[in-house]
């Protein structure tokens, strides 16, 4: 089996590489040994050394799964099992995956390839595993009792099939999907066209949409949850846990977002509109890729986007539904906006002085103290930015863009400074007089009658 130390060798500052030598050199040519992460950091996979050509992806906070060559067919070998996944700084979740994390490693190969992928089962009870969004053999296609009997604990199944279709897939189980699914059972598939010069990019990053509903102080999830999920992820990380998007500027980015939970997810990223270019069905032709700002990611789906680094700074990256932005939210906490706190505050103080009111004038206070929090949770709002606080959770991430980061360096540049004149700032002389309306009608705006 190879450790974390083999896997993760030399590479940029605070970035892991995964290499596949090894497993080139593989002589037994039996099962394939099954490739293990016991790190929650983002692992760099280089550019493939034969072959065609193509940017590896980078799977934020994952890494991608080695393969072997046996005889033209690329081997991989997954494992479903148990694993302990680090969500955060000081949060675990007890779920399945595989090969030690959830979400499971990323799959990348090549339009063209014929892959052979080992399941081994090491769950309590049977699974398989269906390759959505592939075009394969219906016997390959994982759905338990329908393409073929469900993996037995402890045997392990062979799936065979030929990559006919470039584009970004997904993997998760297709037996008692509902319960493995919610334990974190999932990954992405990622094939790579044949022809290097058919959609290039300098960067390309990775990011599944998933979901869990994890009480505070406990370490399972709810896997009867149907909607109320409490901790929304990427990758199975949260915010301020998942790393930072790290790229040159003038660099040519795509950023791939499948999404496996039960809602939608509009995906917006500051500072920059874009052009959608692909679906899990296939690449948008150049004249029917549309520009957004924010785009929705619809359930059980994929959208991958693109745009030209060409705006240095840090530019946040978020689900722009607000409650995914927040970590082990309570859904039935009163609100206490406007009231006053004074008369209870003072009766509580006699029996527990360090009691702190909150709520009164908004959550914001939740981001700058500093409470006592349950075992194995996080804040609801969190996070530290070179300002003050984030006041974030959950969906939340930081494309970085700056001069000079090597092609292979995705490593953390630290907080932007703004240059002078382009930062927000106190104002403290006289105001301009400024407009109001109290009247709920509508009030239609004038022409301009001149110029100015």
């Amino acid at each position: 089996m190879l450790n974390r130390r083999q896997l993760l060798g030399a590479g940029a500052a605070g970035a892991a590489m995964v290499s596949s030598k090894a497993w080139g050199k593989t002589t037994n040519m039996g099962l394939p040994e099954a490739a293990q992460m016991e790190s929650a950091q983002t692992a760099y996979t280089p550019r493939p050394d034969s072959g065609p050509d193509y940017t590896p992806v980078v799977t934020l906070n994952g890494w991608t799964l080695p393969h072997r060559m046996n005889n033209g067919v690329k081997e991989f070998h997954l494992v479903a099992e148990p694993v302990e996944r680090e969500l955060a700084d000081g949060m675990i979740a007890h779920l399945w995956g595989y090969n030690g994390q959830s979400t499971g490693p990323t799959i990348e190969a090549v339009e063209g390839d014929r892959v052979r992928i080992y399941v081994t089962n090491r769950l309590p009870e049977h699974t398989s595993v269906h390759w959505h969004g592939l075009i394969l053999p219906s016997g390959m296609d994982g759905v338990g009792g329908l393409s073929h009997p469900g993996i037995p604990p402890g045997k392990t199944f062979v799936y065979e099939f030929d990559l006919i279709k470039s584009g970004t897939f997904m993997y998760h189980p297709h037996a008692d999907e509902m319960v493995q699914m919610a334990m974190g059972m999932m990954g992405m598939f990622v094939i790579h066209p044949k022809d290097p010069t058919f959609m290039p990019v300098d960067r390309d990053f990775l990011i599944m949409l998933n979901a869990f509903d994890i009480d505070p102080g406990t370490y399972v999830p709810r896997i009867m949850t149907m909607t109320d999920f409490n901790l929304w992820t990427w990758n199975s990380r949260i915010f301020p846990d998942i790393d930072p998007l790290v790229v040159n500027k003038g660099d040519k980015v795509r950023v791939r977002v499948g999404n496996l939970t039960m809602t939608n997810h509009p995906i917006h990223m500051h500072g920059y509109d874009f052009k959608v270019t692909c679906t899990d069905g296939g690449w948008v032709p150049p004249e029917a890729q549309w520009p957004e700002v924010s785009i929705d990611i619809p359930v059980g789906a994929m959208r991958a986007y693109e745009f030209v680094a060409d705006h240095l700074g840090d530019w946040a990256i978020h689900c722009h539904k607000s409650h995914h932005t927040m970590n082990a939210m309570g859904h039935d906490v009163p609100t206490f906006i406007g009231v006053n706190k004074k008369p209870l505050t003072r009766t509580i103080r006699q029996f527990q002085p360090e009691y702190m009111p909150m709520g009164t004038a908004g959550m914001a206070d939740m981001g700058v103290m500093e409470m006592p929090l349950p075992d194995n949770t996080i804040p609801m709002m969190t996070g530290w930015g070179p300002h003050g606080p984030i006041e974030m959770g959950g969906m939340f991430s930081v494309v970085k863009v700056r001069d000079g980061i090597d092609a292979d360096d995705y490593s953390d540049p630290g907080w932007y400074e703004n240059p002078p004149g382009e930062q927000a700032y106190e104002w403290t002389g006289e105001l301009p007089e400024f407009a109001s309306n109290n009247s709920p009608k509508t009030l239609l705006t004038p022409k301009p009658t001149s110029k100015g």
